[in-house]
């Protein structure tokens, strides 16, 4: 179980090896993408809040990256945060995302991207329930019920 430390660890020290890597020139993801899809995965834009069915949506099932079908999040994990996003408090493996520490916006904030094509899936914060202690925010476009 991650936890913020280890977060905060791999944010600073590197990222575990992904299973696979995906790499795409920027005409194919464009291709690949709608518009909005491609400004959240690979620009690392933000879609407005409350704006999919995901936040609230609590059944069972797996959550996918939208660009290259990795497996990112059990819906066992999922939870509402009330904040206009899907929240999770756990990834469904390690190294199925990667961390880096984000200074926008006047703030220290830890950005969270697939580990296997950097797809943009939002952020995570110390403020989650149970044991681990986090808050994967993520924004819906980036993901995909499966």
């Amino acid at each position: 179980m991650l936890k913020w430390n280890d977060v905060l660890r791999l944010a600073s020290q590197g990222n575990l090896e992904p299973d696979e890597r995906v790499v795409k020139t920027v005409a194919e993801w464009r291709a690949q993408l709608s518009g909005e899809e491609y400004r959240v995965t690979r620009e690392a834009g933000t879609e407005r809040a409350f704006s999919s069915e995901l936040c609230t949506l609590l059944e069972p099932g797996i959550y996918a990256c939208r660009c290259c079908d990795t497996l990112l999040f059990d819906a066992s994990e999922k939870f509402d945060s009330r904040t206009g996003w899907p929240s999770f408090s756990q990834p469904i493996k390690p190294n199925a995302i990667a961390y880096h520490l984000d200074n926008s916006h006047g703030m220290t904030r830890v950005e969270t991207t697939c580990n296997t094509c950097d797809a943009h899936l939002g952020h995570v914060f110390p403020d989650g329930p149970g044991e681990s202690g986090l808050r994967y925010c993520m924004n819906a476009i980036a993901l995909q019920k499966k």
